[in-house]
């Protein structure tokens, strides 16, 4: 079993940065950051391997990134230039195989961290 906890999520203005941060119990090949907006199904943002491959969704390349502490078993998503539709509840997720942004494919998840972009 491995227990993931997010933090970093808060309030921000539209343009401004967050780095969200998850701390996992255990390693394993495949981490990856989801969000959910109200009435909205959840979707994937980044995904990185343990060899390092990562992957992101069309509407944040280039404004977030992912990254992996493998020493203190920490998953990060910088995320820069941030747009009130970024706005929702990431969710940290991690599995043994890699599944991308498909979040039916990841096992564990965490409890959630909210962003709120204001316009």
């Amino acid at each position: 079993q491995v227990q993931l906890v997010e933090s970093g999520g808060g309030l921000v203005q539209a343009g401004e940065s967050l780095r969200l941060s998850c701390t996992s119990s255990g390693a394993t090949n495949a981490m990856g950051w989801f969000r959910q907006a109200p009435g909205k199904e959840r979707e994937g943002v980044a995904a990185i391997a343990s060899d390092g491959i990562t992957t992101y969704a069309g509407f944040v390349k280039g404004r977030f990134t992912i990254s992996q502490d493998y020493a203190k078993n920490t998953l990060y998503l910088q995320m820069n230039s941030l747009k009130p539709e970024d706005t929702a509840m990431y969710y940290c997720a991690a599995d043994w195989n890699w599944g991308g942004l498909a979040p039916d494919l990841y096992r564990y998840w965490g409890q959630g961290a909210q962003v709120t972009v204001s316009s």
